[in-house]
């Protein structure tokens, strides 16, 4: 028979920092935001601060980031520049590792223990899709085994497409690279809007694709929306969340998500990080969606595991 799924393999809860200053010297305001809330984790914003320059750490500026961040009762995750690109051409590609390199150096020495970096994207129009996968498979092997040497995971996070992008990898088909890949310091970060959203360009099933990279997650990404990419032209950003389009960030329960039905398509296999990603225009809210974050990341379980009746 089947056994119950255990509880929550959500062992922290937390939010991404607004960017503020690109370098960072407002960081203690918003570390004492987070202690206030009460928050187990943070997530760094490092793709929005001045540590690295040409694929190379600064490490004087490392040596501050980590001097702030000491002392602090928070755990850290970090999200790498969203830029980074491993799917990208041939002649590209050492710049997005060397970039990722500087990330995972970071990472490790402020004693964070996973980083996110965006799911690769193809443009051009003559490159070969499956090839660029295949680019990207080397690529992440590689990366995996230097985030393993820092003591980290890398975690690799749906996107949708934009900015003229050909193709960016369903939920299925991540789930699927990171099959074939099968490295223990590459998991899934799983970003349950973006999942709604690229699964409305494809028309498939979010609820069934997110279930197919379940037992790759190792860290969540949870913000509301309505699933619906952006094909009204909108004037302000404000008029975005007027119209529900796009990738919103909005609180959770301000969109159409039905989070029950994700939570119970989602057995979870290890123990998984969960951080809100709130737009900093509705961050007025962010003492109320702590509970709700909280609220939500109990809902999801552990995998059940199987025994004799």
């Amino acid at each position: 028979m089947q056994m119950p799924l255990p509880a929550s393999p959500i062992r922290a809860c937390g939010y991404s920092l607004r960017e503020g200053s690109p370098e960072f010297d407002d960081l203690g305001l918003s570390l004492d935001e987070a202690e206030a809330l009460g928050v187990d984790v943070v997530e760094l914003p490092v793709y929005a601060w001045h540590l690295i320059v040409g694929g190379r750490v600064l490490t004087g500026r490392l040596a501050d980031l980590t001097s702030s961040l000491a002392g602090r009762k928070l755990r850290y995750t970090v999200h790498g520049p969203l830029s980074i690109n491993l799917m990208d051409l041939p002649e590209r590609l050492s710049r997005h590792e060397a970039v990722l390199d500087a990330a995972i150096e970071i990472a490790g020495t402020i004693g964070a223990d996973k980083l996110v970096i965006h799911t690769g994207i193809v443009r051009e129009q003559g490159d070969d899709i499956e090839v660029a996968y295949a680019r990207q498979r080397d690529a992440l092997v590689r990366a995996g085994d230097r985030a393993a040497a820092a003591g980290l995971t890398l975690c690799v996070e749906n996107i949708f497409r934009f900015a003229g992008a050909r193709e960016t990898a369903t939920p299925l088909k991540l789930a699927g690279e990171l099959a074939a890949i099968d490295h223990d310091a590459v998991r899934a970060t799983l970003d349950v809007s973006h999942a709604f959203i690229r699964c409305a360009e494809t028309r498939h099933d979010p609820i069934a694709e997110i279930a197919a990279l379940a037992p790759y997650v190792a860290h969540l990404h949870l913000h509301d929306s309505f699933g619906r990419p952006s094909d009204l032209w909108t004037y302000h950003p404000a008029e975005a969340v007027a119209f529900g389009e796009g990738d919103l960030h909005l609180p959770i329960g301000w969109g159409g998500i039905d989070w029950q039905a994700v939570a119970e398509a989602a057995p979870l296999t290890s123990a998984v990080t969960a951080i809100l990603e709130l737009n900093p225009r509705h961050w007025r809210e962010i003492g109320t969606q702590v509970p709700v974050l909280r609220e939500l990341a109990g809902r999801f379980r552990g995998v059940a595991t199987a025994v004799a009746a």
